[in-house]
């Protein structure tokens, strides 16, 4: 073999699950990242830039910070915020999660990482196109593709491939040995997300439902971003990433509701011009955001996939749909991934096992620390994309408890206790179709939560805790359509 690991794909979760097994293999593995990008262009998603909402916990990073010993600090972390604070449609009721966190800066932070890694022995080829997976009877031995330049052909071997290579990954699309890892993602599941990274004068209404330095504000309105939702996250007193994300078939039947032929640029360009706590802004012509000011990318919002190994092989990150269901959000989960996964590829080399036997254990490390809740907030999500505006704030304002804003806070399902203890009569079908609607996604969460609890040990009960998950998703899907 060329090397022991090859990490598809230096982006954020690419170089962290890199730096994974450098640091739990004491240096002792060689370790390659291969990257489309150049050296300077790390982690670059498209033409358009570094394309995210720059958004993580505190808790993520220092989940990181404590098991591998990787810390980021300044200029990668741009800004610190208190937390998310999350707005019905009326702006009469908030909510605020996630806790303290920070704002980061997508360019310079793969330079970060890049420098880390290189310092810790990891090798790099940039320019590389990356088609295929190379195969030796039922394992993946290797990584086929081009050079993008000289149009040559490019081929490296290792004992386990890390497929960090993003949402549309062609190397997931194309597996050959496994039947248990999904390889497409429905159309439903993806929602298309837009940004500006903006300055502005800071002379503006001073009204903290539109900016607030101090706090990542999120705003529900099926107006304004249809089966997502818009926001304004602070990196600066007078520096802002603001963004819209939306799916397409609500986006479809919010122009038919409203008469208009919107599309996401024109909502981001409409969410901005209305909020008159940002005066003049203008996109950002720092260097650190050079090439990276505007542009549009695609998330997913489901669980992640239901298996992530395969013989020889693993997924993390976008690659492995990792996203929060509920508000996109993929730094935490990929950086936990990341965390974890160096630990699993070591044990399986180290144990001269990297069939999906001895890699699975990288499946339940991470339902255990995160993925446990996703298929919850999955069902969720969908719910709350079925509701009109009146109904969300009805909602946020009259069946949210405590125990209910704790769930959400900790990233988790609400339970809508509050909803068994409602003795008043509910004015209005809707109100009524909702209560209905939040007392079933509740029930179906509880049920969702205990089966990954019992997420198999072992390859060979997968298919049939499998089929018991997409039964129960199917029933929750068809339900909440109706």
């Amino acid at each position: 073999m060329d090397y022991d690991v090859i990490v598809a794909g230096g982006g954020l979760a690419g170089m962290i699950a890199a730096q994974s097994v450098s640091y739990y293999s004491n240096e002792r593995l060689s370790i390659l990242i291969i990257d489309r990008n150049q050296q300077l262009s790390l982690g670059k998603k498209t033409i358009n830039g570094w394309v995210c909402g720059d958004a993580v916990s505190k808790a993520a990073v220092d989940f990181m910070k404590e098991r591998i010993k990787v810390e980021w600090n300044k200029p990668e972390i741009e800004h610190h915020v208190k937390g998310v604070i999350a707005f019905s449609p009326d702006k009469e009721t908030s909510i605020k999660f996630d806790g303290a966190g920070y704002m980061l800066n997508r360019k310079q932070l793969p330079q970060t990482q890049y420098a880390h890694s290189i310092k810790h022995g990891i090798d790099f080829n940039f320019g590389i196109n990356l088609v295929d997976l190379i195969y030796d009877s039922q394992n993946v031995i290797g990584v086929r593709g081009y050079d993008i330049k000289s149009k040559s052909v490019y081929k490296k071997t290792a004992k386990v491939i890390v497929d960090a290579t993003g949402v549309t990954s062609l190397l997931r699309n194309n597996i050959k040995n496994t039947d248990k890892m999904e390889k497409k993602i429905n159309k439903s599941d993806i929602e298309s997300t837009g940004r500006h990274i903006m300055y502005f004068d800071n002379d503006g209404e001073k009204n903290l439902r539109e900016f607030d330095s101090e706090h990542c504000l999120i705003h529900l309105d099926q107006d304004i971003a249809p089966g997502g939702y818009a926001w304004v996250f602070p990196k600066g007193d007078n520096k802002v990433n603001i963004g819209v994300g939306v799916e397409k078939s609500f986006l479809e039947m919010r122009n038919r509701r409203l008469h208009k032929h919107d599309n996401l640029a024109s909502l981001i360009n409409q969410y901005v011009k209305r909020n008159k706590s940002i005066k003049n802004p203008r996109l950002s012509e720092s260097l650190n955001d050079r090439s990276n000011a505007t542009g549009t990318w695609q998330v997913s919002v489901r669980r992640q996939n239901d298996c992530m190994v395969s013989n020889g092989f693993i997924i993390v990150g976008d690659a492995a749909w990792m996203p929060k269901p509920l508000d996109a959000g993929g730094i935490g989960p990929a950086i936990i991934a990341g965390t974890l996964i160096g630990k699993n590829i070591v044990e399986a080399i180290e144990s001269k096992d990297t069939t999906e036997n001895g890699l699975w254990k990288y499946n339940t490390d991470f339902i255990k620390e995160y993925g446990y809740k996703t298929a919850g907030l999955e069902i969720f999500r969908r719910l709350l994309q079925t509701l009109t505006n009146d109904q969300i704030s009805y909602g946020m304002k009259n069946f949210l408890g405590s125990s209910d804003i704790e769930a959400i806070s900790s990233g988790k399902h609400p339970d809508f206790t509050v909803l068994q203890k409602i003795n008043v009569i509910i004015k209005g079908v809707l109100n009524k179709q909702l209560i209905n609607g939040l007392k079933f996604t509740a029930k179906q969460n509880k049920w969702l939560t205990n089966h990954y609890d019992n997420y198999p040990k072992t390859p060979n009960e997968f298919y049939e805790w499998n089929k018991q998950l997409h039964q129960k998703l199917d029933e929750a899907y068809m339900t909440i359509s109706k």
